[in-house]
């Protein structure tokens, strides 16, 4: 069983009473730039167990009644038709999708603002859809000289040229369907409105990670860094918060380097800036929050490697340069991990080695590891997959929870009618196949029964896994790794 790290109650007490403390400071209302995930932050429980993936959700579910939420998007991105990696949609279907997850909770979104405008037919006709939709829309559009020149910035010319985005609660959460949509631009601008207007408003932002009470080098902030690798972020001490306070704190380059054209536009705004660095803008309490640190450094250890071998198969599929396998080489060196760290590699490896086929391992809550074998019904990932259910249920290896006469049928449907080579089971059409024989077999439906327990678990692969087969070890919540090479040796694959 994997020891819990971080105390998720207190995380939210003290994050939600950090939060009504930074809007009392302003006056009573504050601009809270929301970065990385609003939700589903995986990223997060898996460098943090006992971290809930919707625990940044819950804290702001416990203010509610004053929360607004602001999504920013770039016109850009919209007109290039942007995609979001982790759930291959467009930015502007994630918009809509993050709303309807939003309202759905009860959380109140009041607007979206499209950064950058700047006439893009794309953006246009989204602009329209939204408010067909009943969403108010806002522009917001490019400045000249941005970042640098502070006195058009925040001027008529600058920000007073924006739509002017109308509020109605104390804390306004602004975020975004990924990086460079102009969260931080959109904070600003309101803030002169707001100052305009003679309303007392104030900024701050939100980042989980790094954390910036924990050392430079420590597992979970190199663990950002490997997150993060295609980004060039770095962790790097806060030289501003250093010299104000003479504490060494951890925050990462764009923060630091932003820091004083960020300073200079509050004070102009302001009169006066409220912060001496980077470090005193954030309101995140997570590291707070951790109570077992060897627990949370292994856990970190872990990401680190699976963010490499994420990004040996992204290489190998053509979408990562060099650069970034050298840099999470290195993050494994600070870390003092190596590939073969991971529990799950050798054992896949080696069964692959003795069966001469594509082989996979899982590692189980309770610490046993099981592998599936390259069979002539199922692939290793659903034999894997059948192995573990089994394991977890306390079904003899033996048994057949899947009858050869319901598998064979399948396989005819996919060769002969659906135009399909390989006649094996994805992890998907097994599933399927499960629960149908679970309606007249009580060791299936035992079976089935185990399913939530795969959350957590870590798996390898020793070949890169179909786009189905990976999708399904996602929602099933199973941590995935493979080696950088396909099955077969041809140029296209699905």
């Amino acid at each position: 069983m994997k020891k819990i790290g971080f105390d998720n109650e207190k995380y939210l007490r003290m994050q939600s009473e950090h939060i009504r403390e930074r809007i009392s400071q302003f006056g009573g209302k504050l601009y809270l730039e929301f970065g990385g995930k609003l939700f589903d932050d995986y990223h997060a429980s898996r460098v943090l167990p006992g971290f809930q993936p919707d625990s940044k959700l819950r804290m702001l579910l416990q203010m509610k009644d004053q929360v607004e939420i602001v999504m920013a998007i770039g016109a850009a991105d919209i007109e290039k038709n942007k995609v979001r990696g982790d759930l291959g949609i467009t930015y502007d279907s994630d918009v809509l999708r993050l709303i309807d997850e939003f309202r759905g909770i009860g959380l109140y979104v009041g607007s979206v603002v499209l950064t950058r405008y700047q006439g893009q037919p794309a953006a246009e006709a989204f602009q329209k859809k939204l408010e067909g939709l009943g969403v108010k829309v806002y522009r917001h559009y490019p400045i000249e000289g941005y970042p640098s020149d502070i006195a058009r910035i925040v001027s008529e010319e600058g920000y007073g040229k924006n739509e002017y985005i109308e509020t109605d609660r104390e804390l306004v959460v602004v975020t975004a369907p990924g990086p460079g949509s102009g969260k931080m631009a959109t904070c600003l601008s309101q803030l002169y409105h707001e100052h305009k207007r003679g309303i007392r408003a104030g900024y701050a932002k939100f980042e989980t990670f790094p954390v910036w009470n924990l050392p430079l080098k420590h597992p979970v902030n190199l663990a950002y860094e490997a997150a993060t690798a295609d980004l060039d972020d770095v962790n790097m001490i806060d030289p501003f918060h250093l010299d104000a306070y003479g504490v060494t704190t951890v925050n990462y380059n764009r923060d630091v380097e932003i820091f004083p054209v960020l300073s200079s536009m509050l004070e102009k705004i302001m009169g006066t800036c409220p912060y001496k660095s980077p470090t005193d803008m954030g309101v995140n309490m997570a590291g707070n929050c951790i109570v077992d640190d060897e627990a949370v450094c292994e856990a970190s250890r872990q990401e680190i490697i699976r963010r490499y071998y994420a990004a040996l198969c992204s290489r190998r599929k053509g979408n990562c340069g060099d650069s970034i396998i050298y840099k999470l080489e290195l993050l494994m060196k600070q870390a003092g991990v190596v590939p073969e760290d991971r529990p799950v590699v050798r054992p896949a490896l080696e069964k692959a080695k003795a069966t001469g086929d594509p082989a996979a391992a899982m590692e189980l809550p309770d610490g046993t590891i099981l592998t599936g074998r390259t069979s002539e019904l199922l692939g290793p990932s659903s034999a894997l997959l059948l192995n573990a259910l089994k394991a977890l249920g306390g079904i003899e290896d033996e048994i057949h929870l899947i009858s050869p006469t319901i598998i064979e049928p399948i396989q005819k449907l996919k060769v002969g009618s659906l135009g399909n080579k390989n006649p094996r089971l994805h992890t998907d059409e097994v599933l399927i196949a499960l629960s149908i024989c679970g309606a007249t077999d009580p060791m299936a439906a035992r079976a089935m029964e185990q399913i939530p327990k795969l959350r957590g678990c870590e798996a390898h692969s020793t070949v890169i896994l179909s786009p189905v087969d990976e999708n399904i070890f996602r929602r099933l919540g199973v941590h995935i790794t493979y080696e950088p090479q396909y099955q077969e040796s041809k140029l296209y694959h699905v």
